[in-house]
């Protein structure tokens, strides 16, 4: 039965992550398709949600020291929250990976990686990279 509590608990330490996860790296993503600045309507857009929730989600992206407000309503990355949606955004990147290499279309891999991406443990992220390098060095 212990077993199963600490399964529990790792699913819901998984879940109060993921908002911060998804936020950090979709600023991350912005940021890198040529914005000259995130802002929170960007973000408010990219997620189809309303601005009182991407303001409440900001506010604790700040209090946790993962975000910082800069002017006109930019929304920078710290070094925490830049780190963690790099991270994030590399999990989500091996994760689409190989779902592509056992058959998943693009577009599928892309839907079925953003929930995977925050729950894979670092053993299942490393078994993905040592399949990829195997498959990728029978390639010619």
């Amino acid at each position: 039965m212990q077993s199963q509590a600490r399964t529990f608990e790792r699913t819901r330490t998984d879940h109060s992550r993921e908002t911060a996860e998804d936020y950090v790296e979709l600023i991350l993503r912005l940021e890198s398709s040529g914005l000259e600045s995130v802002r929170n309507v960007d973000l408010v857009n990219a997620l189809g949600v309303a601005q009182p929730t991407v303001t409440k989600a900001l506010d604790r992206l700040r209090a946790e020291g993962l975000v910082e407000s800069g002017d006109r309503r930019q929304v920078l990355l710290t070094p925490e929250g830049r780190e963690l949606a790099e991270a994030s955004l590399a999990r989500h990147k091996l994760v689409v990976k190989f779902l592509m290499h056992i058959g998943v279309s693009l577009a599928q891999a892309e839907m079925d990686a953003e929930g995977i991406e925050h729950h894979v443990s670092e053993v299942t992220l490393t078994a993905m990279r040592a399949f990829l390098a195997g498959y990728e060095s029978k390639q010619p």
